[in-house]
Order: C-alpha cells, then structure tokens, then sequence
C-alpha cells in the first residue's frame, strides 16, 4: 500500500514537472510573439506592459535614428541650432550607403528638410550629416548618442554611427529603444509633425542646378493601424526587420518595439497585436477640477496671510489596469512656505495616487506675488489705520 502511494506521489511530481513549465510558457508569452525581442510601453508613466527578451542586445538596423532624432531635437530645444540653420553635406555623409536623399558633398539643406529626410525617408546621409553638423564629426556625435544613452538608463546599448549602418558591435535593446522612443516623445512632441508625413519633398541644390527629390514614408504602419502616429522602422539583413511603432488612441500613447522580425508583414502584425494589447488594459483618468476655484496657501510673514493660485483646467492620466474608482486625490501645500512668494513660484502640489503609490502630480503655482512684511510695510499700515479711525 505504501509503495502504491509512493509511486502516486511519484507519478504527481512528474507529470507537475511536465505540464508546469509549459503552462508557463504559455501564460508569460500569450500574445505568441514570433519576432526576438519586443516590449510595449505607456508613454506618459513609462509602464512597461508586456515583453520578450527585452534586455538582448541586438541589431537596431535605422532605429538607431531615433537617438539621432532626439539629440537633434536636444539641440533645438538649447537654441543650439535653429530650424532653419543650413548644414552642409560632407564628403563622408555623401558617402553613405542603405536608405539615402541622394545629398551631393557640398549641397546645403535646412535643418527642417534634414529632419524629414531622417524620418520620413531615413535617409543615412541626412543623419550623418546632421550628426556632423551638430559635433563637429560622426565620431564626436556618437560619443554623444552612448552618453545620453547612459543617461537615460539604456544599459544595454553601444552605438557605433549615427544611422544604424551594420557594425558588429552596434547594438541594442527592446527596452533601450523604448525609452529613447519616450524621452523623444514625451519631450519633444513635435517629431510626430514629421512622422506622421506620408509624402513630402525637398529640393537638391547642386551645382548643376536644382532638382526636386520625393520623401514617401517608410513607415508604412501608418496606414495600417488605426492611431498610429510613428516612430522609425528599420532593416538591414542581418538585424531583420525592426521598429519603434507608437500609437494615441483616446489620449493613451503606446510605444511598441519589435526587434529582429523574419518578415515585415511579422513585424507590422505583432507591432498591431502588442498595441491592441496594451489598448485593452489603458484607459484614461480625466480630472476636470483639479484645484478649487478659491484654493489658498497659507504664506509665513507675508503682507497677506495666504496666496491664490493659478487656475488647472484639467488634468489626465493613463491608468494601466487600474479602476478610476481607486484614484485617490489629495492637494498638498508646500509647508512652511514663506514671503516674499514671486507669481508663478511653486506653492503645492495635487497628488494622486492608487493604493498608496503616488501615480501622477501637478505643480501649483502662486497667482500673485506676496511681499515679505517689514518694519516698512508694518508703520503703513499703522498709519492707514488711524488715518481711517480719523
């Protein structure tokens, strides 16, 4: 009887050994992803909502641009450089292979047309030359991309040119290019008035004249899924085909990355599969009355004892499978908060939160400015009192 239960015991133990790890598998990879790496992130809190093999250094292929792109608009943001600046192509961004515009060495362009160049037509000639312009040599400008990349908190990326061109060591990750994608997006919402270009053209000026030049999309995702708004596709035979897809459906951005796809069909598919995913689990929370009309904060040794501050319309925030009922908001004042306050000096903060994690704030500013009380102000208003009684 005891060996009866013993092989029972036995034959449980197996057959969990067998059927756990399958059972696993399948709960941790339900989308079935077919491409090497892919991570899908929300844009405005950073939440990654699913991955597979997130951290494996791989090919990028033009994705790389996505780094380019937000140094470029780094730059722009410093008035380092001015929209409508002329960068002259060099003889080595001339010589670029892959996607290209077809720049001549000494033609000049804008650095506006530059961007569309890179990220409408992903032009390694445009980003090279960009990256010239902007440190001097392609060396130099990557230098830049790996210290900004260490910055962000990519640690699984070396980047080797400013194009993605195939280099051995020129690599990175799903969830490296996922965070370049939102530090672009969050920061610098302007680069979807260039992503979203389907069809556009520049001007070459050479010394045979004038010609015009075509930009037509690569990112064909466009046109295929409903909200899509971006980022960069690439491809290279050796990293297959990749992307940084984003999409706003309902005030939810969604950044989905696919890494080392076999086919472009399997990258646009899974692309649309981890974004209807992640669609299903986001919806927006929106605050309409964030602060009080007559909200005061009270102020230490002013010449008034409290300070309005300036009005919030409305506030929204993504919750990732959270019930909105489980928002909890809360105003905070700044303490002991004393004059002189300027107008537009931060006084407090809304906070909300879910279960007791702090999800998202909003700075409150003073609507006026209070000056400290002295000896000065103090004789004042003595004075205006008894000329009153008077």
């Amino acid at each position: 009887m005891k060996k009866k239960i013993i092989c029972a015991i036995l034959t449980l133990i197996m057959m969990l050994c067998i059927v756990c790890p399958a059972a696993y598998a399948e709960t941790e990879d339900a989308l079935a992803i077919q491409s090497k790496s892919v991570l899908l992130m929300e844009l405005e809190s950073g939440t990654v909502l699913y991955e597979k093999n997130a951290d494996e250094m791989l090919r990028p292929a033009s994705v790389t641009k996505v780094m380019t792109l937000l140094l470029i608009f780094e730059a722009l943001e410093r008035g380092d450089i001015a929209l409508d600046d002329t960068v002259v192509v060099t003889e080595h961004a001339a010589s670029m292979g892959g996607s290209q515009c077809f720049f001549e060495a000494g033609e000049e362009q804008t650095v506006q047309d530059m961007i569309k160049c890179i990220e409408v037509a992903s032009g390694n000639d445009a980003a090279v030359a960009m990256a010239e312009h902007l440190a001097g040599s392609e060396a130099a400008f990557v230098q830049k991309m790996n210290e900004r990349a260490k910055e962000l908190g990519m640690e699984h990326t070396h980047f080797d040119n400013a194009c993605g061109l195939e280099v051995e060591t020129h690599l990175t990750s799903a969830r490296d290019i996922a965070i370049m994608s939102r530090q672009l997006l969050l920061y610098h919402p302007d680069i979807l008035t260039y992503s979203t270009i389907w069809m556009d053209s520049i001007t070459h000026k050479t010394r045979r004249g004038e010609s015009q030049f075509d930009l037509a999309n690569t990112n064909k995702f466009l046109n295929l899924y409903t909200g899509a708004n971006g980022l960069k596709t690439g491809y290279t035979s050796q990293a297959k085909y990749c992307m940084s897809a984003t999409a706003t459906r309902d005030g939810v951005t969604l950044i989905a990355v696919v890494m080392g796809a076999e086919t472009k069909e399997i990258r646009n598919s899974e692309a649309m599969k981890l974004l209807d995913y992640g669609f299903a689990q986001c919806r927006p929370y929106v605050d309409t009355e964030v602060v009080p009309e007559d909200l005061q904060i009270s102020v230490q040794n002013g010449t008034c004892k409290s300070v309005t501050v300036k009005p919030v319309e409305q506030h929204t925030i993504t919750l990732v499978a959270t019930n909105p009922d489980q928002i909890e908001k809360q105003v905070i004042a700044y303490e002991n908060l004393k004059a002189p306050i300027q107008e537009g000096d931060a006084v407090g903060v809304v906070q909300y939160s879910c279960n007791g994690t702090c999800i998202s704030e909003v700075i409150l500013y003073a609507d006026r400015s209070v000056p400290k009380l002295d000896l000065k102000y103090s004789l004042s208003e003595i004075a205006g009192r008894i000329f009153m009684a008077k």
